[in-house]
């Protein structure tokens, strides 16, 4: 199992440039096989691999107008109950100090959150966790630790407030 190890860098109303302040909205759409060729490098996980998982639904994550370039990566799985988030990630030029775009974490999990809603989950969304970032996840996205695991859950009053943020008129 794949511990989240996505920054959070700040909670946005889509992609905010980071330099510039400039704001992009965005869309997220299934990896298809066209796709492929862009998730073969400056990835940290095998995408190529999770697109195979029978189980998973991998979305990618664009600016409006711009379908080419993906900003973040999600795979995630219908639990019957829940969505759990398998897999999140920037893209490597969305990391670090020098990073273009910030809000691609947030914009990953409310569209976990968003689809929970959508099927009648409440909008609970699960995942793992890394250690480290237990206490982050708590603070920027309101998800709670169940027990003394690392499985994270984002129940609906956070899920509500994440989907607002991201899709207010979707």
């Amino acid at each position: 199992m794949n511990h989240q190890s996505i920054y959070i860098d700040h909670l946005t109303n889509s992609l905010r440039n980071a330099i510039t302040g400039d704001t992009f909205a965005t869309e997220l759409y299934a990896v298809t096989a066209k796709d492929k060729p862009l998730l073969k490098q400056h990835w940290l996980f095998d995408w190529l691999k999770e697109t195979k998982n029978a189980e998973a639904e991998v979305w990618k994550l664009v600016i409006v107008h711009n379908p080419t370039v993906i900003q973040g990566l999600l795979s995630m799985s219908d639990r019957d109950d829940h969505i759990f988030v398998n897999l999140v990630e920037n893209a490597y030029f969305n990391i670090g100090k020098s990073k273009v775009y910030e809000g691609v974490g947030g914009n990953l999990f409310a569209f976990a959150c968003k689809r929970s809603f959508e099927r009648g989950y409440d909008g609970v969304v699960s995942f793992i966790a890394k250690s480290t970032l237990v206490r982050h996840y708590e603070q920027m996205l309101g998800a709670e630790r169940l027990g003394s695991s690392l499985r994270m859950v984002i129940n609906t009053p956070q899920a509500h407030t994440l989907c607002q943020r991201y899709f207010p008129s979707r």
